[in-house]
């Protein structure tokens, strides 16, 4: 069963990741893909290649979501290709990590603009056609760290968290014309950052996952299939958490 047939779905930040899985999945039930990257134009003509194997029309755009004008260019891009948007994944993402009393205003800012601005930028542009088409989902991609907190990631943290209160507070707003917004928070996933960890790390953070295993990049785009679909029509402004357990 194609849950997202027929369906238009944008997604940022897809060029790897918990992004390029969510990509694969929503081709793989039927929805065609309009997604972004930043600077890996050969993984993301790769991607586009391998969606194009589902049957769908899938196009890349090098955009930039932190930036205001490229995401009012990039929705006017999309529509002008896809003619409608049904799906939002405002799933770009960055971490610089470090201790507040080390972390430059570079560091800081940077985070804060690719992860909460590019949330605003992108749902601005793209719900000016939702509400013409009074119909449409939005799925901002969190983190468990915007929920409780992570020594030395104070900027990230903080712009997971705006990320929720942004996503209920749109959720209020759009409601009444069918639109909804819902966040998703993950824990802890295998992906290439994860990789990188020493096995002494990987055992700490393990011990803190009732689950005593990381997620997979599978089982977040899981997820926002059903979020994306018809069978989450009655939900909106909720935080789902992926983290095997964590944030209990």
């Amino acid at each position: 069963m194609k849950l997202l047939e027929g369906k238009t779905a944008l997604i940022t930040g897809a060029s790897r990741g918990i992004g390029e899985t969510i990509a694969k999945k929503f081709a793989e039930h039927g929805a065609n893909i309009a997604f972004t990257y930043l600077s890996s134009a050969e993984k993301a003509l790769t991607l586009e290649n391998t969606l194009h194997t589902y049957g769908i029309k899938a196009i890349g755009y090098k955009s930039n979501a932190a930036s205001y004008a490229e995401a009012e260019h990039l929705i006017g891009n999309v529509m002008m290709e896809f003619q409608k948007i049904d799906i939002v994944v405002n799933n770009a993402g960055i971490t610089r990590d470090g201790l507040l009393l080390r972390m430059s205003e570079q560091q800081w800012q940077e985070v804060i603009d690719t992860n909460l601005k590019s949330v605003f930028n992108i749902t601005k542009h793209a719900t000016k056609h939702m509400l013409k088409a009074r119909s449409g989902s939005i799925i901002n991609m969190s983190s468990v760290v915007g929920i409780f907190g992570n020594a030395g990631q104070a900027n990230y943290s903080a712009s997971k968290a705006g990320i929720i209160g942004f996503t209920k507070s749109i959720a209020k707003e759009l409601g009444s014309r069918n639109i909804r917004c819902n966040a998703i928070a993950p824990g802890y996933i295998d992906t290439e950052m994860t990789h990188a960890l020493t096995p002494e790390v990987k055992e700490n953070f393990l011990n803190d996952i009732p689950m005593k295993r990381f997620g997979s990049t599978s089982e977040v785009a899981d997820l926002c299939v059903f979020l994306g679909s018809d069978m989450s029509s009655y939900i909106t402004g909720q935080v789902l958490t992926v983290c095997g357990g964590l944030s209990i």
